[in-house]
């Protein structure tokens, strides 16, 4: 059970005047968010001309950055599929990471799922499988990948709190209903985020919290960057242990 804070996504420089999009910057706001309370950073790696990339050239010194100034701290990475818009880029980026990421969040919906997957198991990467659907949920036990993840990521992008949390809920009943055992990192977006904190913090899973995500914080002010996020998440898990 721990606070995950994910510290720029795909955002871009305008929503945030924190936001730390090259690896100096991220590696000081990891600093600042494992300070706060954070046991793991993820991370989107970003080009020289400021757009997300998995190519080495972006991952490396994002991750050696990280390394240095977060010693212990596992650090993840994205490979969603808009990144590199190309599934075979994709595969040959992975194949080319030198300073590898302790794990990569890996979305069911997209086509290429099963192959990122084995990619980065090929490079001893642990593997968060993404489930934003029940669909998510029924495709990752027919491939037979459940028992072999690092964890379940259950991410929601409903916005209307009962529609999230049918989600959710529906998410959930397909791994009981199949046995997966896997340890669950359960957040929301923008406007669920903190109902999800909650939410994790009631059933014992993960969180994650972070820019990424939203800015906002509980009281629905704006967070003066990602530490602050952090903080009211891992406030939330200490109140309800």
């Amino acid at each position: 059970m721990i606070v995950q804070t994910c510290i720029n996504g795909a955002r871009s420089a305008d929503f945030h005047p924190q936001l730390p999009l090259d690896p100096e910057a991220m590696a000081r706001d990891g600093v600042a968010c494992v300070a706060a309370g954070a046991a793991e950073l993820h991370v989107h790696a970003r080009g020289t001309d400021g757009r997300e990339s998995l190519a080495p050239a972006a991952m490396d010194p994002t991750m050696l950055a990280l390394r240095r100034a977060c010693p212990g701290t596992l650090i993840g990475v994205s490979t969603g599929a808009w990144i590199e818009n190309d599934d075979e880029r994709t595969l040959t980026t992975i194949a080319g990471w030198r300073e590898l990421p302790d794990y990569a969040s890996v979305n069911l919906s997209e086509a290429a799922a099963p192959l990122v997957m084995e990619s980065l198991r090929q490079r001893g990467v642990g593997v968060e499988a993404g489930l934003a659907s029940i669909a998510d949920a029924e495709r990752l036990v027919s491939l037979d990948h459940g028992g072999r993840v690092l964890r379940i990521l259950i991410e929601i992008s409903e916005q209307t709190l009962d529609e999230a949390f049918a989600v959710s809920d529906g998410i959930e009943a397909v791994l009981e209903r199949t046995g997966i055992r896997r340890a669950i990192l359960l957040h929301g977006a923008d406007a669920t985020v903190w109902p999800f904190v909650h939410r994790a913090a009631e059933r014992n899973w993960s969180t994650r919290v972070g820019l990424e995500d939203g800015k906002a914080l509980p009281d629905g002010t704006v967070a003066s960057g990602n530490a602050a996020l952090t903080a009211a998440a891992a406030a939330i898990f200490r109140a309800g242990r």
